[in-house]
């Protein structure tokens, strides 16, 4: 006996002001067997739809369902909870409950909320072994079983499924008369004799089992499994197995007609791809009993002990399933484990099939908390050439967790990684013995565009539909009627001003007339010139695109329910498409509100994809006159899929175009002619503009920062930065740039934000300096233009008096870096080659003077420096800096330290008060230990209170290990001291800028670090000892 409950839906939820809108899951238990719904984010009404069935122990325990909130770090909120006793549903008809809406109780009386809403249940008893019973109770004494009330009792009172009742025992009568006095003696008949009794059969004469076995070992008889459903599952056994794999899909399907396909898993898609081959032969090749697939897959992933069952159709059809068991070969963290997969059919039509495979791994750590559920999806895919057939496969994946855990993200981490290599050794197998099918092997770009042909009008149906109106046949009626009365009339008399050659009108109705006819053939010439100009505008449709890189081609269908602007009731409409500074134009289509164009524009090709189409429709009313809007629209390539976009209708808006509910019918096609080149190709150009390295991010990153912001899949990361949004308070987060967005995202404790806006978006970016304010960093103020970023408004700090948001972030970890790679990429996207030159133009200004006022040297605000040296000398500043001025003492001093052919130039000035030279020097081979030279520039430049001197130097190496993967940094400071004469300060401070990855970074760090701390406190004692012996010669 099965217990199926149907978790449908639940209302009413609470929800707090704090937290808002709820994460539910509802989980049912029965005993100690649980199951658990979904988790639906962000709802109060959530919709699980989702059945479970439980083995019935004890007709005496109860259904609890409750609804949880999902807590990523705490222990989840029980939100209400509902209790079933099963002794409810077995009185009631047919023993199932029906659907019902159930109130949800608190789980704890001394709550203070009392109303958690309610949930919809349907709770029936499943009996799979009636004819076992029914062939039993015939059997029985008639003493007995002749009461049926009596029988139920029993029945109702029993655990009969998890009995082992058997058949072929029995007892003799005195045992029976015996089991029954003592039965008696004890104050009444046992549960477990009258079951007995019921069931014994007359002729046999096996002994029975004692009553005390029975007693003592109740455990045992919980987990053994009865003798009837055991039969039951032997006859669907048997009878699947008498059935091809395709008569089983066939009953499937039959019973699961109308069944829509589930939707993705929320773990995310693990494999997306089409390839060419029929869904149903797909279908088979992946699960058919008689494919190898699985079997050589094993082989490749090293699985071993590859057990799979035969597929078996269970409870009349509704349940298709087999199960696989197996071991998986052991990792660098897990040893071989033993899995088990459940896999069942969800949907077989024929055309989409749908396959959930729930696997469990016990011998994990934590393995009995969570089982990993897959969902394979075939589907039919894209047309092909030669009418061949192509499907597509879809695979995703989620944890489905029994209890809490706290290592829950690292579970799911660790299974998301493990997937991935899986399902990436999946798609390989497959991809051997079924070709995938690339997007250029569609037929959508090809077979679609080249069934949209415009429609051929004549120029006289053209002609006589625009002209075949009431003003032009007036006006040809009124000429001819002129015509005629002239022919008809006899000439006037010369009278009143009029004189040879000038006939004036002689009365007010005759100037009414002549009025009349001036502005009816005014008219008439105007509709005749718009017609000739239009008919020349022919539009763009057929003009190739030309290039290599990304080629956007839009195909206008039609248009509906566009607004009248004439007083016929009709327009003259037209499209302008505009992307990347380009403009295509459609042709005009005259006297319609309901145009059909079926016109094809190709752009040229472009270097970066491209982010936003605008579409603007007008009427056209003659080349001089000022056009009239009937709508606009525009198209953002990232919040669409490049296949949402092949068949799509755009509403229009404007005043007009949303009071009619104008709508343009599209179909948009982007393509990258380069490849995966492309990528490698748009971080060179970047490098060359920020002057730094950047590096080619991993898929999983990027798929990462897709999966962020919601971004189709050729939207790649060109790099993040670590710093703070500015608005009411600090906010830490990540900064992701693209070669189309500008990207904020942070989660703290919970509480997401996030933001992306287009690089076109910007309208000024500016540079505010470091304040104690900002914490002594520089900050980004991001202005956008006016009505853009609408959708990243709660991340703005401002709206100026202008209407335009303003972004504020500081607190970067290199702000020099930050600014050029933001700086290059929107340059790059939203400047005209005018604005990029003034731009550079202002950039090197700013430069000049950043460093006219003594602004960092040769990039060493890159480098985080720390003191190694602090000292005071018996020496002044004059002597100090004799070891800068490149004579015999320099040389003395350095050669003594370890600095063999030891060389300077002479100091020259780069501005004013501002001095540089270089220096060159081989190491000791006594001293250090490696062989090796040093090259550096030095800088220096007097102290602002002009009692010290600022000397700065980067330092290059060549010839000792790794010395190509960073450069040192050295910043001297000698300050002279007021309160003593003859005395100074002597400050040393170090810096790493790293040019290369390398390994042990840290460990590198540390031994330049002490080496140079070590050398320099050579220098500086071995100039005091120069300084003293100078002084006292003997």
């Amino acid at each position: 006996m099965r217990l199926v409950v149907r978790v449908i839906e639940a209302r009413g939820l609470p929800a707090t002001d704090a937290d808002g809108p709820r994460d539910p899951y509802a989980r049912a238990q029965l005993g100690k067997q649980r199951a658990k719904t979904k988790v639906l984010r962000k709802t109060l009404s959530p919709a699980w739809d989702e059945e479970f069935a439980f083995r019935v122990g004890d007709l005496k325990d109860q259904l609890l369902v409750s609804v949880l909130h999902e807590d990523r770090y705490f222990s989840d909120d029980v939100l209400g909870q509902v209790k079933v006793p099963l002794t409810d549903v077995l009185d009631a008809d047919n023993r199932t409950l029906g659907t019902q809406w159930y109130q949800l109780q608190p789980k704890s009386k001394k709550a203070k909320l009392k109303d958690c809403g309610e949930i919809c249940l349907t709770i029936s008893l499943s009996q799979n072994h009636s004819e076992e019973i029914a062939a039993l109770a015939h059997w029985a004494s008639d003493d007995l079983a002749s009461n049926s009330d009596k029988s139920a009792e029993l029945v109702k009172g029993s655990s009969l499924p998890n009995i082992p009742i058997e058949i072929s025992t029995a007892v003799s009568e005195s045992d029976e008369i015996e089991v029954i006095k003592e039965d008696k003696s004890n104050g009444g008949p046992s549960f477990v004799n009258m079951l007995y009794q019921i069931f014994k059969p007359k002729d046999t004469e096996a002994p029975a089992p004692s009553l005390s076995n029975l007693d003592s070992s109740p455990d045992v008889l919980e987990e053994t499994p009865s003798t009837s459903s055991q039969s039951h599952e032997k006859q669907d056994q048997e009878a699947s197995a008498s059935m091809t794999f395709d008569e089983l899909l066939k009953a499937f399907g039959s019973r699961h007609e109308g069944k829509e396909m589930p939707d993705n898993l929320s773990g995310g898609v693990l494999l997306d791809q089409v390839y060419a081959v029929a869904p149903s032969d797909l279908n088979t090749h992946l699960f058919s009993p008689s494919s190898d697939f699985l079997q050589s897959l094993a082989e490749i992933q090293g699985t071993t002990d590859l057990e799979i069952q035969q597929w078996i159709l269970e409870n009349d059809g509704e349940i298709l399933k087999r199960v696989i068991s197996y071991t998986k070969a052991p990792t660098k963290l897990v040893k071989a484990v033993k899995a088990t997969e459940d896999v069942t059919y969800l949907k077989a039509d024929g055309e989409m099939f749908a396959v959930l495979a729930s696997a469990s791994t016990p011998e994990v750590p934590f393995g009995n908390n969570f089982r990993v559920e897959v969902l394979t999806c075939i589907m039919p895919g894209p047309e092909l050439p030669n009418d061949e057939k192509s499907s597509r496969l879809v695979v995703s994946w989620r944890l489905n967790f029994f209890q809490s855990t706290m290592m829950k993200s690292m579970i799911e981490n660790g299974a998301r990684q493990g997937l991935k290599d899986s399902y990436a050794q999946f798609s390989e197998l497959l991809a051997r013995t079924l070709r995938p099918v690339d997007a250029k092997d569609t037929t959508d770009n090809n077979e679609v565009l080249s069934s949209v042909q415009p429609e051929q009008e004549s120029d006289w149906k053209l002609a006589f539909r625009i002209f075949g109106n009431f003003t032009l046949l007036s006006s040809i009626f009124a000429f001819v009627y002129v015509s005629a009365h002239i022919i008809l009339a006899s000439p006037s008399i010369i009278q009143g001003l009029e004189f040879p050659g000038l006939d004036l009108p002689d009365s007010a109705g005759e100037v009414v007339v002549c009025g009349v006819l001036v502005l009816q053939g005014q008219r008439v010439l105007n509709m005749i010139g718009r017609f000739i100009q239009a008919k020349r505008q022919r539009g763009d449709h057929g003009v190739k695109a030309q290039g290599d890189g990304w080629l956007l081609t839009v195909a206008l269908i039609e248009g509906t329910n566009l607004a009248a602007t004439k007083s016929s009731g009709f327009s003259d409409p037209y499209v302008v498409f505009t992307c990347n500074g380009k403009t295509k134009t459609s042709s005009i289509k005259f006297h319609t509100l309901e145009p059909q164009w079926n016109e094809i524009f190709e752009f040229d090709a472009m270097e970066d994809p491209p982010s936003v189409m605008e579409i603007d429709v007008y009427d056209f009313d003659g080349p001089f006159d000022e056009v009239a809007s009937l709508g606009h629209a525009e198209v953002n390539f990232l919040k669409y899929n490049i296949s949402e976009l092949a068949d799509i209708w755009i509403p229009l808006k404007g005043k007009l175009a949303q009071a009619c509910q104008s709508k343009l019918h599209l179909r948009i096609f982007l393509n990258n002619t380069r490849g995966n080149q492309i990528v490698k190709d748009y971080l060179d150009k970047m490098e060359k503009e920020v002057g730094k390295k950047i590096a080619v991010r991993s898929p999983h990153a990027n798929l990462a920062f897709q999966k962020i912001f919601s971004l189709p899949p050729e939207e790649f990361l060109i790099n993040d930065f670590t710093c703070h949004l500015k608005r009411k308070m600090l906010t830490q987060g990540r900064l992701f740039l693209s070669p189309r967005i500008f990207g904020f995202y942070t989660n703290l404790f919970g509480n997401k934000t996030k933001f992306f806006f287009l690089w076109e978006d910007i309208e000024q970016i500016l540079v505010v300096p470091a304040t104690l304010a900002s914490m002594g960093s520089p900050s980004l103020v991001i202005i956008l233009r006016k009505g853009r970023g609408i959708d990243a408004k709660h991340g703005a700090k401002q709206l100026d008096s202008e209407g335009r948001l303003k972004f504020h972030f500081q607190s970067f970890v290199s702000f020099s870096v930050a600014h050029k790679t933001i700086m290059a990429l929107w340059k790059a996207r939203s400047l005209t080659p005018e604005q990029k030159v003034q731009l550079v133009e202002e950039e090197s200004e700013t430069e000049d003077f950043q460093n006219e006022e003594g602004g960092s040297f040769l990039g060493i605000e890159d480098a985080k420096m720390s003191g190694v040296f602090s000292s005071t000398k018996p020496f002044g500043v004059s002597t100090a800096m004799s070891i800068f001025e490149g004579g015999p003492l320099e040389r003395r001093v350095m050669e003594k330290v370890g600095c063999l052919d030891y060389s300077v130039t002479e100091w020259e000035p780069v501005r004013p008060d501002v001095y540089q030279r270089q220096v060159h020097y081989k190491f000791d081979k006594k001293s250090a230990q490696h062989e090796g030279e040093a090259m550096s520039t030095q800088q220096k430049s007097p102290l602002p209170n002009k009692n010290g001197w600022l000397v700065e130097e980067v330092m290059t190496f060549e010839g000792i290990p790794i010395g190509e993967c960073f450069n040192l940094h050295i910043r001297y400071q000698l300050e002279s001291k007021t309160s003593k004469e003859k005395t100074c300060t002597v400050q040393v401070f170090i810096g790493i800028v790293w040019l290369k990855s390398c390994k042990n970074r840290k460990k590198i760090t540390q031994d330049v670090a002490s080496n140079a701390s070590s050398h320099l406190k050579k220098i500086f004692s071995q100039l005091e000892k120069e300084s003293i012996s100078a002084k006292f010669p003997f």
